[in-house]
């Protein structure tokens, strides 16, 4: 079902020999449209390597919306049109935290800058949000998570599940923000006025790396 060839060396998981058969077998045997395509199921993956990922930021799970997901957490289809919802409120931090307004709702960029835009459940039946939480995608996070415990990075963590996902990733040698997630039911328990924009960028520097740009790309 999957064409893992573009996996580079995340393909070396055991997932990928162990559990995705049998995640695949659940989804051959799924009546419902599954979200995001096939082709797109692993886009975070793909468009950064395990080396050159310098930040992580989970999600939950893809849009449960036609078009609107393409496999980079609460990365929006640049031709949706629909509400922003969870990603307009991360736009507002942007600005309050930065400056910048950000029109581009397609976040390939902030990936293509090492940013890992993880969901941890990679697949979703249309219409039903957390349809698929019980296929075993978790595994698949569990192993990226301790992949990428070779060395520090900074870890966005907004919500209790990215949290709990996250548990293990120790907060003394990496940079570890936990706050409330960005969607409108929970924006204002803490993640407006978090700053993780430029708390991200200043530990990076710290760390003798360059600044992400979260702004729109053209302004690279």
């Amino acid at each position: 079902m999957f064409d893992l060839s573009r996996l580079g060396a995340w393909r070396e998981l055991p997932f990928f020999e162990q559990t995705l058969p049998d995640i695949e077998t659940a989804l051959a045997a799924e009546t419902r449209l599954v979200l995001p395509p096939p082709d797109l199921v692993f886009n975070a993956l793909e468009r950064v390597q395990p080396d050159d990922v310098r930040v992580v930021i989970l999600g939950q799970d893809p849009y449960h919306t036609p078009k609107k997901a393409h496999g980079l957490a609460f990365s929006i289809t640049a031709d949706f049109g629909g509400r922003l919802d969870s990603l307009g409120n991360i736009f507002k931090e942007l600005e309050s935290d930065l400056g910048l307004q950000r029109s581009r709702t397609q976040l390939d960029d902030w990936a293509d800058q090492g940013v890992l835009l993880l969901n941890t459940i990679l697949t979703v039946p249309q219409g039903t949000a957390k349809g698929h939480a019980k296929l075993g995608w978790q595994t698949l996070t569990d192993q990226i998570l301790t992949r990428l415990a070779d060395q520090p990075r900074a870890y966005l963590l907004w919500g209790g599940p990215a949290q709990k996902a996250a548990k293990a990733v120790e907060g003394e040698n990496n940079f570890k923000l936990e706050t409330a997630h960005p969607s409108p039911l929970s924006v204002h328990r803490g993640f407006f006025g978090s700053q993780p924009f430029s708390r991200t960028n200043a530990w990076l520097r710290r760390q003798g790396h360059r600044s992400i740009n979260w702004g729109d790309p053209e302004a690279l």
